[in-house]
């Protein structure tokens, strides 16, 4: 689809249409509909992540809060959405070995029991070691520091899917 179809959608149909591009958190798009028409798909994104960062902290936790943690058990009882389970078998989270699960795992306890949400990186722009790196470094940030990068990273997460998406 492209982004004059999205402007001429109903309010239902433009969130159907862009559901799942912030995990289980439609809010973003439906209040991103009232600010049509957008020129651009840039534009579109742009408004979306406009919702993000003007919502209440609780809304932004619920978001993070909303996202499974990497390799966890939901991926491994085959529970994700399609784009979580896509995103996390290009990189073999879904073909783990035991130890590398067990690590996995480790990592996401500790961070969520530091942070109060899981640890949140695009897997697109990442490879398994640069994750591990990145739960190591990023374990050592303030709160207020990593709610930004985790939301920053949900920001390119929903990036991608979009351009899976739409198209200018």
């Amino acid at each position: 689809m492209d982004v004059k179809g999205l402007n001429a959608m109903g309010d239902a149909e433009f969130a159907a249409a862009l559901a799942g591009l912030w995990e289980h958190s439609p809010w973003i798009v439906t209040t991103t509909a009232t600010a049509r028409p957008f020129d651009s798909r840039d534009e579109l994104s742009i408004a979306m992540w406009v919702a993000v960062q003007t919502a209440t902290r609780e809304m932004q936790l619920a978001l993070l809060r909303a996202h499974p943690d990497l390799a966890g058990k939901l991926a491994r009882a085959g529970a994700l959405t399609a784009d979580s389970t896509n995103e996390q078998s290009s990189l073999g989270l879904d073909r783990l070995t035991d130890d590398e699960y067990a690590a996995f795992t480790a990592m996401n306890d500790a961070y969520r029991e530091r942070f109060g949400f899981p640890f949140i990186i695009c897997v697109r722009d990442n490879t398994k070691a640069s994750i591990r790196d990145s739960f190591e470094r990023r374990l050592a940030h303030s709160p207020e520091a990593e709610l930004q990068i985790a939301l920053d990273e949900v920001r390119k997460i929903a990036e991608y899917r979009l351009q899976d998406r739409v198209t200018e």
